[in-house]
This record gives structure tokens, C-alpha cells and sequence, in this order.
């Protein structure tokens, strides 16, 4: 946010606003910097909702042993090396639905949207009655 990046570098929030709505620059390169860690986000939650593969390093003991020509054990040891794994990441379905929603509103939304035609029939004992009637009626039920 800018208020943010007015305390990172050091002033005043109001100082930053007042240079933004000065300078056309500045106000255009603090968007272009929003709008990269919005892209940056959407990735991140695009790869979440899909899964993805992911190369880790990993520590793994390893023992060797060192033979003569003649077979004769002369040497064992163990040390501590470090090995890449790939892992798949399953998809997550929170990721996939928020997606959806927002992507996809007139399908995913969550309220569905009820049209009524024809008519509403119902009995109102106060059908009839005028202005001044249903005044007096809450005037008497006090």
C-alpha cells in the first residue's frame, strides 16, 4: 500500500499523497508496482488452485565404503548430502472456488437470483383502507 512505501522510505504518509497527486510519474509508477504484485498474486493463486510441481533439496545420509583391489574393506564413513526430489502439490479446492467466483460470478456466485412473474395473492385486511384510516388505527393501538 502507500502507506507502506511512505514509512519504507521514510516520510510522512500525507507527504507521499501530496507528491502522487503532484507528480504524474510518480503516481503512474506506484500503480505499475501495485499492479505487478497483483499479477504476482494472481499467479501465486492460479498455481495453487491448478497443483504444480515442485523441485525441493533435501538432506539425505549417504555411507560409503572404500575396498582395496583385493576386496578388503579399508575405509567406511557416512556424510550428509544434499539431493533434489520433485514433489507434485495437489490442487487446492478453497484456491479453485474463490477462483471460480470471482472469475466466473454468474455461475459460481454463492445467491441465485429468483425472478417472480404473475401475481402475489394474499389476504391484507388493510387493503382498503386510506391514509388517514391507517393512521388513526396506530393512533388506537397505542
Amino acid at each position: 500500500t502507500d502507506e507502506q512505501i511512505a514509512k519504507n522510505l521514510g516520510i510522512a504518509y500525507s507527504t507521499l499523497r501530496e507528491y502522487r497527486d503532484k507528480y504524474s510519474a510518480l503516481s503512474a509508477a506506484l500503480k505499475r508496482g501495485k499492479e505487478v504484485v497483483d499479477t504476482e498474486v494472481e499467479n501465486a493463486l492460479l498455481k495453487k488452485a491448478l497443483g504444480s510441481k515442485e523441485t525441493l533439496k533435501k538432506p539425505v545420509k549417504l555411507k560409503q565404503v572404500i575396498y582395496s583391489d583385493a576386496g578388503k574393506k579399508l575405509k567406511e564413513f557416512e556424510e550428509i548430502v544434499m539431493v533434489e526430489e520433485e514433489v507434485l502439490i495437489a490442487p487446492d479446492t478453497t484456491a479453485q472456488i474463490f477462483w471460480l467466483k470471482n472469475r466466473k460470478p454468474g455461475v459460481w456466485r454463492d445467491k441465485t437470483a429468483v425472478e417472480h412473474s404473475g401475481e402475489i395473492k394474499g389476504n391484507n385486511p388493510f387493503a382498503g383502507l386510506s391514509t388517514e384510516e391507517l393512521k388513526k388505527l396506530i393512533k388506537d393501538e397505542k
